[in-house]
């Protein structure tokens, strides 16, 4: 319990109009805070709905390509459905070749493309090497053969080509070759 000399201290003598102006800086702080916890919950559920619009997104983000996926599939069943019941090999090739240049044009527009390889320079950066062989007939580190293609998609490698690379055989290494000035020495000699 306080006693009176206490409670004497503590108390603070206002004019009318200061108890008036603190009153109304109370009631605006109220409504300050009252104003800021419904932007939070605005903020909170402006934060959920994104979530929502962002799983949804990427859950039917695909839509466009699977249906034109489902056309070459189409083409597909049919050439299947040709070939049984026609059994003629050169109309089912015919429509498989079809099919195939119709899924590179769709991939080509969609912004993949293929990485050139053979007889490049080798470029750890766009090919995957799986092996060297000895050759003369290609200068050290190009691609000799490819295993499967690379590609990019707008730019950006995604999937590098799987290559054989060339390597000088032992003995004709760029390394190995005399110099000019090393074959006028030993002239001089």
């Amino acid at each position: 319990m306080l006693d009176k000399s206490t409670s004497k201290k503590n108390k603070i003598l206002l004019s009318f109009d200061e108890f008036k102006s603190l009153k109304e800086k109370a009631e605006k702080s109220e409504d300050y805070y009252d104003s800021l916890l419904r932007l939070q919950a605005d903020f909170d559920n402006y934060k959920k709905r994104l979530e929502r619009e962002k799983t949804e997104f990427i859950k039917f983000a695909n839509e466009e390509i699977i249906v034109e996926i489902l056309k070459i599939l189409d083409d597909f069943e049919r050439a299947v459905e040709a070939g049984k019941t026609k059994h003629d090999f050169d109309i089912l090739y015919k429509g498989v070749e079809m099919i195939h240049k119709d899924l590179k044009d769709y991939l080509e527009k969609s912004g993949l493309k293929q990485i050139e390889a053979k007889g490049k320079l080798f470029n750890p950066h766009e090919h995957e090497a799986m092996m060297q062989e000895e050759r003369d007939d290609f200068p050290e580190d190009h691609v000799i053969d490819e295993f499967q293609k690379g590609y990019t998609l707008n730019g950006r490698i995604i999937r590098p080509s799987k290559v054989k690379v060339s390597k000088q055989p032992n003995g004709t290494s760029d390394e190995t070759e005399e110099k000019p000035e090393d074959k006028e020495k030993k002239q001089e000699e």
